[in-house]
C-alpha cells in the first residue's frame, strides 16, 4: 500500500510539473515575439520549479507520507518567542506553536501529536494557550520531555494524554513566581524621585521606583497565590492527580526517575521507546513529520508593531504577559 502511494505521489508531482512547464513555455517562449529566447527558457525553468513545489504540496496533502505530527516547544515560553522585526525568536513563541498544532490537526495524515518539550516555562497565558491547543488536537497526544520540562512546560504536558521523560530529564517546578526590581535606593542615590498620578489604591503597586507597602505586598502575593491555585487545579485535572500530592512537591524539580516514582510522568524512555509506543497505539509503523513555523515577513512586521504599541502604552511597566507595573508573573 505504501509503495502504491509513493508511485501515485510521484505521478502527481510529474503531472503538475509537466503542466507548469508547458504553461511556462506558452507564456514566456511561444507567445511573446519580443522576448529573448534565453530569458524565456529561464522563466520556464522558474515556473517549473515553482509548480514542482506546488505539486509536492498537493501530493503530500492528498496522500500524506506521515501519520504522526511533531511540534517542538523549546526555550522560555512567551507570546512571540522574544523575536523582533529583524531578529529570530530566542525562545518558544506560543502563537507559532499553537499555529503548528492547528495545522497538524487539519492535516489528514496526522493521526497523533508528539509534543517535544525542552523548556523551563515562561509566561502564564501563552503556556496555557499551547496546552489548550494540545487538548483540542483530534487524536492521541504524547508529550516527550528531553532535557527540561518545568513550570509552564509541565502545564503544557498536563494537556497531553501521556508524558514521557528520560531518567536525566528535569521535571516539575509546579509553582508561580512574581518578581520585581527594587530600584528605590539607586534612584535616591541618583537624585531621582518617583511621582505618579493614579486612580485606584493599588494601580501603581509593584512599581520599582518606590517602596512597597505591606498592603501592596499582600495584594500582589494574593495574585501569585491565585495563579498557583489555578496551576495546581489544571495539572490535577489533566494528570488525574491529587492536589495535595502536587502541592507537596513544593515547586521542586526532580530528575526523571524520581518524577516517575511521584507520578509526575507516565513512563521513562528514549525517543525510540516513544515511537514504539505510538506504533502500538496506532497499530502501524510510525512516520513523523516535523512542523515548523510559517510566520513570514508580514507576521514579523505585525509582531514588531505590537511590541512598539505595547511599549508605548506601558511606559516604564514591563510588557510581558502577566506584568503589572514592573511585576512579572511567570510559571
Amino acid at each position: 500500500m505504501a509503495g502504491a502511494d509513493d508511485i501515485v505521489r510521484g505521478l502527481l508531482v510529474v503531472i503538475v510539473v509537466a503542466i507548469g512547464t508547458v504553461l511556462g513555455w506558452v507564456l514566456f517562449v511561444r507567445t511573446p515575439d519580443n522576448l529573448a529566447q534565453l530569458l524565456g527558457v529561464l522563466l520556464v525553468v522558474a515556473v517549473a520549479v515553482a509548480t514542482a513545489r506546488i505539486g509536492s504540496n498537493i501530493a503530500s496533502s492528498l496522500l500524506p507520507v506521515h501519520n504522526v505530527a511533531e511540534v517542538a516547544v523549546e526555550g522560555p515560553i512567551s507570546r512571540d518567542g522574544g523575536s523582533g522585526i529583524t531578529s529570530p525568536p530566542v525562545g518558544a513563541s506560543a502563537d507559532d506553536i499553537v499555529e503548528q498544532i492547528e495545522r497538524a490537526d487539519e492535516d489528514r495524515g496526522s493521526k497523533a501529536l508528539l509534543l517535544k518539550l525542552n523548556t523551563p516555562g515562561g509566561e502564564i497565558v501563552p503556556s496555557e494557550d499551547i496546552r489548550i491547543a494540545a487538548e483540542e488536537f483530534d487524536g492521541p497526544t504524547i508529550a516527550y520531555a528531553t532535557d527540561v520540562c518545568a513550570s509552564g512546560g509541565y502545564d503544557i504536558a498536563a494537556g497531553c494524554d501521556e508524558l514521557w521523560a528520560r531518567e536525566g530529564s528535569i521535571v516539575g517546578s509546579i509553582g508561580v513566581v512574581g518578581s520585581r526590581v527594587n530600584a528605590k535606593e539607586l534612584a535616591d542615590r541618583l537624585g531621582l524621585s518617583y511621582e505618579q498620578f493614579t486612580a485606584g489604591e493599588y494601580k501603581d503597586a509593584g512599581v520599582p521606583l518606590k517602596e512597597m507597602s505591606e498592603d501592596e505586598r499582600e495584594y500582589l502575593q494574593g495574585i501569585v497565590d491565585d495563579y498557583y491555585d489555578q496551576f495546581i487545579d489544571t495539572v490535577a485535572e489533566g494528570r488525574e492527580m491529587d492536589t495535595e500530592t502536587l502541592k507537596a512537591t513544593e515547586a521542586r524539580i526532580f530528575l526523571g526517575e524520581e518524577a516517575d516514582e511521584r507520578g509526575l510522568v507516565d513512563r521513562l524512555g528514549t525517543r525510540d521507546d516513544v515511537e514504539a509506543s505510538l506504533e502500538q497505539r496506532l497499530g502501524e509503523d510510525v512516520t513523523i513529520k516535523e512542523y515548523e513555523p510559517e510566520r513570514g515577513l508580514a507576521g514579523k512586521l505585525r509582531g514588531g508593531a505590537q511590541q512598539v504599541a505595547f511599549a508605548l502604552g506601558a511606559g516604564i511597566a514591563g510588557v510581558a504577559d502577566g506584568d503589572i507595573e514592573g511585576l512579572s508573573f511567570r510559571r
